[in-house]
């Protein structure tokens, strides 16, 4: 009965980040002829209007993919959603060919699929394993006041997951490049998952970072309230009972959870083969 208990107060967080099956309600969103999200009927709207989009029985396609960023705007002023002034590289595939970009605020927007960063900040103490946990800053527009990993955020245009990380890393926990340039890459997490912003379709590319005993978090940009050092098993519980993290965190974890032999046997097959099918 405790391995049904463990294993569904992990599943349900799995189960909430891939809770729509596409298209549903939404059309496609094509650019240049390559399908990159997915976009609800009002927006569909508002995107007939311009010369450049045509429309057939896939969807709606950009001719020109270089004049998004300028719709995009044009949107943003009529209130589909918040301008937030960091572009993201727009691509068909993972691997493909950059072929617009977009500001963050509009990702959800248009279901395009983004990729983050997220850091597992790990202490082995005598006493046993430890993460440090961000708490979110009460005036952060997603989950704030949240807790969170030591490092996330996601892959601005022209950056590479690696870059990013380091990137952020300085930014948001003050920790050296040259001490975030040791994290490795260790897993992808990800998942299609209906927010209130929109769409979200969401690659993670998972860290893992062994800091010193005597390192302290910083604070550096605002985006984070506080740090504390937590033992493993805090974090587990926190995961497995309660909604304490913000919303794709708990992804990340389980898979830390997995990989360090944190949770067995039958739950952890279930588990790992639960995370890995999108």
């Amino acid at each position: 009965m405790l391995g049904s208990v463990e294993e569904e107060g992990y599943l349900r967080h799995i189960r909430a980040c891939r809770n729509i099956l596409l298209p549903g309600a939404r059309l496609a969103f094509w650019l240049g002829g390559q399908q990159v999200g997915w976009v609800v009927q009002p927006l569909a709207a508002a995107l007939r209007t311009r010369t450049q989009i045509t429309e057939d029985s896939r969807g709606l396609n950009l001719t020109d993919p270089a004049a998004l960023q300028r719709i995009s705007q044009d949107l943003a002023g009529q209130g589909f959603f918040r301008w937030r002034g960091e572009a993201f590289d727009v691509r068909a595939t993972p691997d493909g060919p950059v072929l617009a970009q977009l500001d963050r605020g509009a990702l959800p927007a248009f279901g395009v699929e983004t990729l983050g960063v997220h850091l597992n900040g790990i202490v082995r103490r005598a006493d046993g394993l430890h993460l440090w946990v961000a708490r979110r800053a009460a005036n952060k527009a997603l989950d704030p006041g949240r807790l969170d990993h030591l490092v996330a955020g996601g892959v601005s245009a022209g950056l590479s997951p690696a870059a990013a990380l380091i990137k952020e890393a300085a930014e948001e926990a003050a920790i050296p490049a040259e001490l975030a340039a040791r994290a490795r890459h260790v897993g992808l997490v990800s998942y299609t998952m209906e927010r209130p912003e929109g769409l979200r379709r969401d690659r993670l590319y998972c860290y893992d970072l062994d800091l010193p005993e005597g390192f302290c978090p910083v604070a550096a940009d605002g985006e984070v309230e506080s740090f504390e050092l937590w033992p493993i098993d805090r974090v587990q519980e926190a995961v497995r009972d309660g909604e304490k993290f913000k919303f794709n965190v708990p992804l990340v974890l389980i898979d830390f959870f997995l990989r360090h032999g944190l949770v067995a046997g039958a739950v952890a097959a279930r588990l790992r083969q639960a995370l890995d099918t999108p």
